[in-house]
Order: C-alpha cells, then sequence, then structure tokens
C-alpha cells in the first residue's frame, strides 16, 4: 500500500474530525431527549399505577350493577298483575310440555322393551319347542333301533336253543 502523502492526511484528518464532532452532537441531543423523556416516563408510570388501582374498583363495582340489572330484568315480569300472569301460564305451558314429553318418552321405552321381552320370550318357546321334538325323535329312533336289536337276539337265542336242543336229541338218541 502506497504511503499518505501530507495533503491526504490532512483531509483524512477533517473528516475524522468531522465525524467526532457530529457524534458528540448526536450524544448531546439524545442526552437531551432523555432528560425531557424521563419525567414523562415517571408519569406514564404513576399513571398505570393509577388505572391498574381505578381497575381493581371498578370491576366490582360493575358486577354489582350488572347483577342488580339482570335480577331487575327477572323480577320485572312480575311486577305487573297481566304479565305476571301471562309469564306464570307459559311456566305452566312450558313445564306441561316437558312432562307430556317425558311421558311419551317413557311409554315407548316400555312398549319397546316389553316388544323385546316378547319376542326373547318367543325365540325361547321356539328354542325349547324344537329342541324337545328332536330329542322325541331321537328317542324313537334309538327305541326303535333297540327293539329291532332285542327281536333280532331273542330270533338268534331260539335259533340257538333250537339248534342245541336238537343236538342234545340226537346225542341222547345216539346213546340209547
Amino acid at each position: 500500500m502506497p504511503s499518505q502523502n501530507s495533503t491526504q492526511r490532512q483531509v483524512t484528518a477533517r473528516r475524522a474530525a468531522a465525524t467526532r464532532k457530529r457524534n458528540a452532537t448526536r450524544r448531546s441531543q439524545a442526552a437531551r431527549r432523555a432528560a425531557q423523556t424521563r419525567p414523562e416516563a415517571e408519569v406514564t408510570y404513576l399513571g398505570a399505577v393509577q388505572a391498574q388501582a381505578e381497575r381493581a374498583l371498578l370491576i366490582p363495582v360493575g358486577a354489582a350493577l350488572v347483577a342488580r340489572d339482570t335480577l331487575l330484568e327477572a323480577v320485572q315480569p312480575f311486577t305487573a298483575r297481566e304479565t305476571a300472569t301471562r309469564e306464570l301460564r307459559k311456566y305452566e305451558r312450558r313445564g306441561a310440555t316437558a312432562r307430556n314429553r317425558l311421558r311419551r318418552e317413557v311409554k315407548r321405552t316400555r312398549t319397546r322393551v316389553e316388544r323385546e321381552l316378547r319376542q326373547r320370550r318367543n325365540q325361547a318357546t321356539r328354542f325349547v319347542r324344537r329342541n324337545r321334538r328332536e330329542a322325541e325323535r331321537q328317542v324313537r329312533s334309538t327305541r326303535r333301533d333297540v327293539e329291532r336289536q332285542v327281536k333280532e337276539a331273542r330270533r338268534e337265542v331260539e335259533r340257538n336253543a333250537e339248534q342245541f336242543v336238537t343236538r342234545v336229541q340226537e346225542q341222547v338218541g345216539s346213546r340209547a
């Protein structure tokens, strides 16, 4: 890098001096602005604290007023005789409607349960009847098979007895 000559050094020095002066001016202006805003910030902080304190007081007061208004609105229909009667009739109709709806629902439920019970009873009866018929059919079939086997066994015994008697007679006849 080539070395600077004296003119260039002077120009660089003047620029640096101008930059220092600008920075000093900016710092002093910033300090002045900060000094002015400090009291404003303190006032703003105090205002925020004051606003919080007011809110803590105003919220319960507002809630109490809303509750009072709600109560007055609820009681208002009953203060005049004709509106009180009208409102009471309205409530009575609403209660009757709810009662009738509940009765219908109970009746539907009872009918459904009775129907299901009848169906299950009929299914059980059919099941028992079908199984009883099947058991009786098997008993008859088994009885026929056993009677047939007994008859065959009797015939076999009779045949064997006849053959035995014939042999015994032959043996007795051949000895005599």
